[in-house]
């Protein structure tokens, strides 16, 4: 996603930025988590939207 929400240019995906609320947002649901699950699984995993994925699999 970029980092101006008003740009409604290509999101970016691939990657999420804890610092951008409307990221969080957008991860949390599509996740089906809330900001303290998705916020430690880019902690154990780092930002990376497929292995943040691959995390949560793993874990349900």
């Amino acid at each position: 996603m970029t980092d101006d929400p008003r740009n409604r240019g290509e999101p970016d995906r691939s990657r999420i930025n804890l610092n951008e609320e409307h990221e969080v947002r957008y991860w949390t649901k599509a996740l089906d988590a809330t900001e303290a699950e998705l916020r430690a699984a880019v902690e154990a995993v780092g930002p990376t939207a497929d292995k943040v994925r691959e995390y949560f699999q793993r874990r349900r």
